[in-house]
């Protein structure tokens, strides 16, 4: 390591608050430069180069605004951390935008100056250290949508600002949010990932804020919550939309003093974490329907990343199958199996409305029943219902196909059928085809299918499953065993 200090770029026009900070990151064995002046600082950028730059808002010449961006372009390793007036959350929120790593606001904490400047110092250096371990080199793809995506979370990991993450199920959001994490002055820290959606609506609170012992009962123990136990790395908040509007109000409390009570407490507790969030759903029409708070939505979607989906990635689908056969391969301890150029054809025709989640299930269940080191079309078992005339697993129809059966109402008359070949499997089958002794067969494939395709969008939740199906828990318990559905 250089014996040479690391320096900092201090950017104010108030000669008290340069002296501050010229002191305080003086103790913290800084070098600094001051500017009370954009032309100023401008000067000194272009003879020395900076660890760290902090600058004011308002300055005499022109706003502070200009020089992060200017430094985010010109000297893209240097963090740029900005000075507000206190309250001023939409300038913080601007400067976050264009590209700021933090901000503090006046009059200055010192202990949270402190605290951002040793991380603004850490950048890059953490991540170096955690590179082996970058979920980034699975963010796989040459298209242009998946180009300007890691693009932008190499931009994005640098802030501190919340980030929300939009996409479909399956598109890989939770692996986006490891990857800011993972390129983040955070890195060393930890990731913690929280599904919303799975957690009792009366458990929340001590979920995510701890509890005291005896607080209540089965409190047997004190207990620290997701904000403390990502203290000082990043919370990711995975189906954010769920969240009651009871515990919207006390999350967006947490994230605005950066303090938790937890339940059965007297006093709150001090945590530094980043949050990102993510949702399937559409989260600026969930706060036009009113179950979504639109302070919490303005507070959270600071900066918003949307992932596109696979049939968006033209030209990525073969790179991306190269890739997982690979990972899965040598899991297995086995040799990377290739695709038949008809497999191929194949997985490209096929629309993946599971993404890149449903790719995935879909080789692993190759490479396991594949005969060989080729994968040929047959060992892939796509879903071929939409094309024997029948909804495919992703049309909402699906769904409707259980409770019909299930309620015992008459299903539509079907002409008279014909005998199918011996061994034609059941999902090929159309109705008009398929003669009586198949219909069981037929049936299960398309409870089966849409179970399936249920289960992965709702994340292997049976609670939310059930419901997406429109059958009780325990009628979906039955259907699994029956199935053989794990």
């Amino acid at each position: 390591m250089s014996s040479e200090p690391r320096s900092v770029l201090i950017v104010d026009d108030e000669h008290d608050i340069r002296e501050l900070l010229v002191l305080t990151l003086g103790r913290m064995g800084l070098r600094t430069d001051t500017a009370p002046t954009l032309a100023a600082a401008r000067e000194l950028l272009s003879t020395a180069s900076y660890d760290l730059c902090l600058t004011d808002m308002r300055l005499p010449d022109g706003s502070g605004l200009e020089l992060v961006s200017e430094i985010a372009t010109r000297f893209s390793r240097t963090p740029v951390a900005v000075i507000t007036a206190y309250g001023n959350v939409e300038a913080a929120v601007e400067a976050l935008k264009a590209g700021a790593f933090d901000f503090v606001s006046k009059p200055v904490d010192i202990h949270m100056l402190r605290g951002l400047v040793r991380q603004a110092l850490d950048l890059g250096t953490a991540a170096a250290a955690a590179g082996h371990d970058d979920p980034s080199s699975r963010l796989f793809g040459e298209s242009e949508a998946m180009v300007e995506l890691r693009r932008t979370i190499g931009k994005v990991a640098r802030s501190q600002a919340p980030v929300h993450i939009s996409g479909e199920s399956g598109t890989g959001k939770e692996l986006v949010a490891r990857t800011i994490h993972a390129q983040s002055p955070r890195a060393a820290g930890p990731f913690i990932p929280v599904n919303c959606g799975a957690i009792p609506a009366e458990l929340m609170e001590s979920e995510f804020f701890g509890h005291k012992k005896g607080s209540f009962t089965g409190a047997h123990a004190d207990k620290p919550g997701l904000f403390q136990a990502a203290d000082g790395g990043t919370l990711f908040l995975d189906e954010v939309a769920e969240l009651p509007l009871s515990m919207q109000v006390k999350l967006l409390r947490a994230i605005q003093e950066k303090t938790v009570r937890p339940v059965g407490a007297s006093s709150e507790v001090s945590v530094d974490v980043r949050l990102l969030s993510a949702t399937h759903k559409d989260l600026a029409r969930q706060v036009d329907l009113g179950s979504f708070r639109h302070d919490l939505y303005y507070r959270i979607n600071v900066i918003g990343l949307h992932v596109p989906p696979l049939r968006e990635r033209a030209g990525d689908l073969k790179l991306l199958s190269t890739a997982i056969l690979q990972r899965l391969a040598q899991a297995m301890k086995r040799p990377t199996p290739i695709l038949a150029p008809g497999a191929l054809s194949a997985l490209e025709d096929y629309p993946f409305p599971g993404n890149v989640r449903e790719l995935e299930n879909v080789l692993e269940r190759a490479l396991a029943l594949a005969e060989g080191d080729t994968i040929q079309v047959d060992d892939l078992h796509l879903p071929r219902l939409q094309r024997a005339g029948v909804p495919s697993t992703s049309s909402p129809t699906v769904s409707g196909v259980i409770p019909a059966i299930n309620a015992g109402r008459p299903q539509a008359a079907t002409p008279a059928a014909k005998p199918s070949p011996a061994g034609a499997d059941p999902r090929t089958l159309s109705p008009y085809d398929t003669a009586s002794s198949a219909l069981p067969s037929y049936i299960e494939e398309i409870e089966r299918a849409a179970i399936q395709q249920a289960l992965q969008e709702n994340r292997y939740n049976k609670t939310k499953t059930a419901a997406a199906l429109g059958i009780t828990f325990r009628a979906l318990r039955y259907k699994l065993k029956k199935l053989g559905i794990d």
